[in-house]
């Protein structure tokens, strides 16, 4: 399985799923249709599936067009958005299992940005290839989504899943967010020479243009301040031991950054 990573709108990422032995397609999360019809062309593969994490416009909005081009594609997305992504015909839940190709992902249930976002995983197919996250906005480079509709509570727990996933995955999340995350993980753990090292890779890789996306798991387990919560750097940081506080915390001052 190939992923093309699409860039679309002003910061948003699409994710293209081709499998060339069949040349058939599944698109994560397509905030529009142009550019995704365009890959297609160029492949001039069929788009059997459409896997969103979320209702939000900006991973939904070119649901409608791409069903109308190809019919018989199927629309997946959590059980919780019934009613909110439009053409959605499976409605996911925790450990519910979809399949694109000869690989099958598993679905995670990871509220906190929304009350219904899940996140797609496809385990490696050999030990010494990655697995591939899709996260929608739950987990970014060096940060978190915003709480539109959870709670830190849930937030919390769901990145507490997605942590414990193996350090080989890929994570393919939906932003360009990258250098304003690091930009302010410096703020709260810049003791952290990892992280700086990372800081001045990324800078220099968006100073050419270049997407940061996607990342290594092992590497936000070192530097993203919101998968270290219970590191003793960012406890002190905001001033608490205790992990949900923590985080919390944590989130509030990024989002007055």
């Amino acid at each position: 399985m190939e992923v093309i990573r699409i860039s679309a709108l002003y910061d948003n990422y699409i994710f293209l799923l081709h499998e060339p032995m069949q040349n058939i397609a599944a698109v994560v999360d397509p905030a529009e249709a142009e550019p995704v019809l365009e890959q297609l062309e160029q492949l001039d593969a069929e788009l059997v599936a459409i896997f969103n994490t979320h209702h939000h416009n900006d991973h939904v909005g070119g649901n409608r067009k791409l069903i109308q081009r190809f019919g018989s594609v199927t629309v997946y997305g959590g059980e919780k958005d019934r009613g909110r992504i439009p053409g959605q015909q499976v409605f996911l839940k925790e450990g519910d299992r979809v399949d694109f190709g000869d690989r099958s992902a598993e679905v995670i249930f990871v509220p906190g940005h929304t009350r219904a976002h899940i996140a797609y995983y496809f385990p490696p197919e050999t030990p010494d290839t990655n697995g591939d996250l899709f996260c929608g906005d739950t987990l970014f480079a060096g940060g978190c989504g915003r709480l539109f509709e959870g709670t830190p509570a849930q937030m919390l727990d769901s990145l507490t899943k997605l942590r414990a996933l193996p350090d080989n995955t890929r994570v393919w999340c939906a932003h360009e967010y990258t250098l304003k995350n690091l930009q302010f993980a410096l703020t709260v753990d810049g003791g952290n020479p990892e992280l700086q090292a990372r800081y001045e890779i990324v800078k220099a890789a968006r100073n050419r243009l270049e997407a940061t996306i996607p990342s290594m798991l092992n590497v936000e387990k070192r530097t993203n301040p919101f998968l270290r919560w219970n590191q003793p750097e960012l406890q002190s940081a905001v001033q608490s031991n205790d992990p949900l506080q923590t985080f919390a915390r944590l989130r509030g001052m990024k989002d007055q950054f």
